[in-house]
């Protein structure tokens, strides 16, 4: 179903092609006229500014508004009770509120179909791979970014109608998890995880920090690092089990914390695996003349046409690049399941990387490689300043959750509800994940951003638990009416027209506004619009809340308003799954 604005945005396109002179190429596109809302609520509900449409139509905004009006009037298409005006270089909508709230009650309360899933996407495949782990070290806040940004992506694009494949590349091979095998190899003396009593993924990161710790000291550390490199692609034993070992702890100890954040794969693809197929395939490219070969062995790719200069895709002693893998990885991909579009989650700091393997895959001639996204995302601070997992100064992801899982508890037990949740390590756990979430999405992608984990637990203002406080705010609402049902008190009857409080009618517009975000979201890759949406929402149930008696109101009026927070409710839980934010009935 189109939204209220999208019917709109259609008639007026409609009037407007009517307005063309013969000259005119093509038509206006509904996409192409502009909805806001205007700045007084006496305007109006929708205003349609003119002004795109001036040169075109060869006429004055103001004349286009009175034109558009006109036609509207003959072709008679609008909904009965709607009221429109040209008011200067705009046309201004007035909906009438009893029939739109009758029509968006049909939708809400239908237990048979979702509300606010837009097919604009039905019928297309896309892949997304987000995470990309090392198996050197643990997930840290960075990771916790670039995860709930892959896995609410990953959904918004489904609640649009698209089959989607999540999947996740293992970096599990390269110097960088030599080293911590290395330091491990040199000096580990055989401890295990389990020996020391550490989470798996975060020992193995610990002997990270020991080689460059070792580095410092040992100039020699680096070259025999790249010795164990070149021992492991030549297949040595003694290494490949070593390797063998020290990954199973990392990628354990990883998979934990997915489990724990809600993050999940279809898919997961190790480096070890593909880079061989990438190796193959740049000597290939080399074989027709796409790539050239160095006097010292090295293979590089020209690129100066493309503006995007010369880069290195085998080292001169034949090892693999990280750009070698990628090229493997993504020809895997579409062999296993051919995708329409393939979108990467990875930090802006590899824009250029990305720019090199599109192009480099275009050159060998694959067709899909046009269909490849980076969806670019900022850097994640902390107060404390810059993160660097050699130094061991990362914030690891498991480190963060328990301490904002600690802060909930706190809040928890100061405000003496743990009788009352029956489980409050689960509610703190959930309140945590629902504030990192929402901190990290509710600022656009492409922006850094500064984390600050008191500021995001806050119960109050624009965050999570204020969000997961409204939804167990309504929960209680609707429960206290399901004991007034039980006890036979009257109930009343569903009378949407009743609606017609200024908070109720905010209310029912902004509920009518969800799958036009949703589809927004998916279109720009931006799940920002659904954190500040459900804010917004948010912010007028609370007037709602505030400005009419529900459960005292008259028997009609009241089982109204009980069906509209149920409304509330239902765009409210699927907005939060949407966003990975645990949706609490109690709190």
């Amino acid at each position: 179903m189109l939204t209220y604005k999208e019917s709109w945005k259609a008639r007026i396109a409609a009037a407007l092609n009517t307005l063309l002179p013969e000259s005119a190429q093509g038509s206006i596109d509904p996409s192409q006229v502009i909805a806001e809302v205007p700045p007084q609520p006496e305007l109006g509900d929708l205003g349609f500014p003119l002004f795109p449409f001036a040169k075109l139509l060869r006429k004055s905004p103001s004349n286009i508004a009175q034109a558009v009006v006109s036609v509207l009037d003959v072709q008679g298409t609008t909904e009965p009770g709607d009221r429109y005006s040209a008011e200067g270089p705009y046309v201004n909508v007035r909906l009438h509120r009893g029939r739109f709230a009758q029509a968006l009650f049909a939708l809400l309360l239908d237990e048979t179909h979702p509300y606010g899933r837009p097919e604009t996407l039905k019928g297309s495949r896309i892949m997304v791979e987000f995470s990309s782990p090392n198996t050197n070290k643990p997930l840290h806040l960075g990771h916790l970014r670039n995860d709930i940004l892959g896995e609410s992506i990953s959904r918004i694009l489904m609640a649009c109608g698209a089959e989607v494949r999540k999947v996740c590349i293992i970096n599990d091979r390269g110097v960088h998890i030599c080293k911590s095998m290395l330091a491990y190899k040199e000096a580990g003396k055989g401890q295990t995880p389990a020996s020391e009593g550490i989470k798996s993924d975060h020992f193995v990161g610990d002997w990270y920090v020991r080689f460059h710790q070792m580095s410092r000291e040992d100039p020699q550390a680096e070259v025999r690092a790249q010795a164990l490199l070149r021992q492991w692609e030549a297949g040595d034993q003694e290494t490949v089990a070593l390797w063998t070992r020290m990954n199973a702890w990392a990628v354990e100890g990883i998979k934990e914390t997915y489990q724990r954040t809600g993050i999940s794969f279809d898919q997961f693809y190790f480096e070890s695996q593909t880079y061989l197929k990438g190796k193959a395939e740049v000597l290939n490219g080399l074989e027709q003349g796409l790539f050239y070969k160095e006097a010292d062995g090295a293979v590089w790719v020209d690129l100066s046409a493309e503006q995007l200069d010369k880069k290195v895709l085998l080292r001169k002693d034949g090892t693999s690049l990280y750009i070698t893998q990628d090229i493997g990885t993504a020809i895997f991909r579409y062999q296993d399941w051919p995708f329409d579009r393939l979108v990467y989650v990875v930090g802006s700091e590899q824009q250029y990387h990305f720019k090199v393997l599109f192009s480099i895959l275009e050159k060998l001639r694959f067709e899909w490689a046009k269909n490849c996204f980076h969806l670019s995302y900022g850097m994640v601070h902390l107060p404390e300043g810059k993160m660097k997992s050699r130094e061991g100064t990362v914030v690891d992801a498991d480190d963060l959750l328990d301490r904002l899982k600690s802060l909930a508890l706190k809040e928890i037990r100061d405000k003496e509800r743990e009788e009352a949740l029956g489980d409050p390590e689960a509610t703190a756990e959930k309140i945590a994940l629902g504030a990192l979430h929402y901190y990290l999405l509710q600022v656009s992608p492409v922006k850094d951003m500064l984390f600050k984990p008191q500021e995001s637990l806050a119960f109050n203002g624009n965050t999570g638990p204020y969000l997961q406080y409204m939804g167990a705010r309504i929960s209680s609402l609707l429960h206290k009416q399901e004991q007034r049902k039980h006890a036979g008190e009257e109930t009343g009857t569903l009378r949407p027209e009743l609606l017609v409080e200024d908070a109720e009618w905010e209310l029912l517009k902004t509920l009518g506004e969800y799958p036009e975000v949703v589809a927004e979201a998916a279109e720009r890759m931006d799940p920002s619009l659904l954190a500040t949406y459900l804010y917004e929402l948010a912010k007028a149930f609370s007037r709602f809340y505030h400005d009419c008696p529900i459960l005292n109101a008259a028997p009609d009026l009241a089982a109204t308003r009980i069906g509209l927070s149920q409304g509330v409710v239902r765009v409210l839980q699927d907005a939060l799954y949407l966003t990975g934010i645990p949706f609490l009935a109690m709190m």
